[in-house]
Parts: structure tokens; C-alpha cells; sequence
């Protein structure tokens, strides 16, 4: 299978705003991870009235920065892409220090939870009590000041993910759903790899002039990437395809023939995005399993 190109080039200073268009800046917050690269972007949308899409983490300091850079601008709104704790952490206290309106997309919480054992970093990562003061709904536009911004359903990697058109700018906020500095985790129950690709389907269909990421540097070719992650998922699927052929008839066993080489701390997430690639494989009738799929059950091409 071919390797994917990935950019992992990003120009930044914590705490310090990096222009990204007009009337919008990024800061980068201090949790860089294995699953979160130097950090979650914040964006600052807006000239005289400001937009906060993902205060990421319940840091200080890094609150501190998104108050210091809105300056004399009130901020209005706090958008969330999505729940999980690297993008909304810091909601609470900055909309306690702003009195900012506060936009999701609403979730289930008891029908999402997720048991530890299931998530890709080995912690409970969803804020199930996230309550938007607005639910936005696909096609929703939240306005104030000089911006307007759609929200674009964008399910796959969260149940409720969502990503943000600015409104005259061919730009597209794309959260976690499509990033430069790697592929999106995929991981059941949390994420549906069928909802994942329709969704990069949906971002296909637009002629947008770049992506800004919930994680990483801008994308500037968006339709050019998506295209490239469409690609390497149906190359992902004719591996598992050709593993079980070959007899590696497991998900577990599945993801050493897979993903050679692969860092231990890394194989649980490998592991969820296999069975996310099999569930999809099963929906479609390319392979049967007795149900319910374990990562032990046996696998056969149909």
C-alpha cells in the first residue's frame, strides 16, 4: 500500500496568534500528544465582535492567550467542532469570563458512552455533559459581528462532529475530520468509518481554498487531500481484505499484517481503526462475521 505524504510543517509560538486569513488568527494550545500533535488549534474568527472555535484544553494559560489576543473584542460565540476533551475542556471557564453563546451540535449522552477499553488513547476522552446553549443542526449559520459561519455535519470520527464554512472565504474549519499532520482516528463505538467517508464525500463536493485543522497546519489543497484519504481508506480495505484471504482471519490478528512496525502505545488505536474498517467491510457485504463482531471473532470474505 502506498504511504501517505503527510505535512507536518507548522509555524507557530504557544501563546502567541498566527494570522490565518483576514479576520481570523490560531493559537496553538500547550497539549501536544500522539494523538493531538503540538496541540489543538484555537481560531479567533472576526474583527469587532470574535468567534472562538475550540478553546481546546482547561488551561490557563492558554485562556489567557485567547483573552489577550480578543483584547477590547467581545467575544460572542464559542463553537465546538466536537466533545472530546482536547477541543472543549476550556469552554466552561471562558464563556464564565465572557458570557459568550456556546454552539454544538447536540449529542446522546448515555447512547454515545463509550467503556474505556474502547478508546484509542486509554482514557475517557467525550465531555458527555457538554450542553450547547444553541444545538446547531446541519446548514445552521451562527452569526455576529463581520462573520458568519455554516455548520457542515460531518460525522465519522465523532457522532457529533461538525465542521465550520466561513462565509465569503472558501475556508472551511475541518475540526478533526480532515487534517495535513496525519490520517483522522476512526475508533468504534465513537466513530463509524461509513459515516467517516461519506462525510469526506460531502467536503469533496465544495471548492473551498483551504481547510484550517483542528490539529496541525492549513491544508491548501483541501479537495486534492480528501481525495488522497478516500484513496488510502479503499487501500486500507483491500489489506484487510487481502489479510483474511491469507488466513489472518482476526481483527487482532489483522493489525500486525496491516500496520508492520507499529508502535506499541499505538496499537490500540490501530486495533479500533481495523474494526472500524471491518464494520464498513460488513455493511457493505464484502465480509460476514457471526455478530456480534469481537476482535477475536473470525472474519471470511464474501
Amino acid at each position: 500500500m502506498q504511504e501517505l505524504k503527510f505535512r507536518t510543517d507548522i509555524t507557530f509560538e504557544y501563546g502567541v496568534p498566527s494570522p490565518m486569513s483576514p479576520g481570523v488568527v490560531r493559537l496553538v494550545a500547550p497539549n501536544a500528544g500522539p494523538f493531538t500533535f503540538k496541540g489543538t488549534n484555537t481560531y479567533l474568527v472576526g474583527s469587532t465582535a470574535l468567534a472562538v472555535i475550540d478553546p481546546g484544553p482547561d488551561d490557563e494559560v492558554h485562556r489567557e492567550a485567547i483573552l489577550r489576543t480578543a483584547g477590547a473584542r467581545p467575544i460572542t460565540h464559542i463553537l465546538s467542532t466536537h466533545a472530546h476533551r482536547d477541543h472543549v475542556d476550556g469552554i466552561a471557564k471562558l464563556k464564565a469570563a465572557t458570557g459568550a453563546i456556546v454552539c454544538a451540535y447536540p449529542r446522546d449522552p448515555e447512547a454515545s458512552r463509550i467503556a474505556l477499553k474502547d478508546s484509542p488513547s486509554g482514557s475517557y476522552f467525550v465531555d458527555y455533559d457538554l450542553t450547547p446553549d444553541i444545538a446547531l443542526a446541519p446548514g445552521d449559520r451562527v452569526e455576529g459581528g463581520d462573520f458568519a459561519l455554516t455548520a457542515i455535519y460531518t460525522p465519522g470520527h465523532a457522532p457529533d462532529h461538525l465542521c465550520f464554512a466561513l462565509e465569503d472565504r472558501d475556508l472551511v474549519f475541518s475540526g478533526d475530520h480532515v487534517m495535513a499532520w496525519n490520517t483522522t482516528v476512526v475508533a468504534p463505538p465513537e466513530g463509524h468509518m461509513g459515516d467517516y467517508v461519506r462525510s469526506l464525500e460531502i467536503l469533496l463536493d465544495r471548492t473551498d481554498a483551504a481547510f484550517l485543522p483542528g490539529h496541525g497546519g492549513r491544508i491548501f489543497e483541501p479537495q486534492r487531500t480528501i481525495k488522497a484519504y478516500l484513496l488510502h481508506r479503499r487501500w486500507r480495505e483491500q489489506a484487510i481484505l487481502h489479510a483474511i484471504v491469507r488466513g489472518q482471519n482476526t481483527i487482532r490478528r489483522i493489525v500486525p499484517d496491516v500496520y508492520q512496525g507499529i508502535a506499541t502505545h499505538l496499537i490500540p488505536a490501530a486495533t479500533l481503526s481495523v474494526q472500524a474498517h471491518v464494520e464498513h467491510l460488513i455493511e457493505k457485504g464484502r465480509v460476514a462475521c457471526d455478530l456480534p463482531l469481537t476482535q477475536d471473532r473470525a472474519l471470511a470474505c464474501v
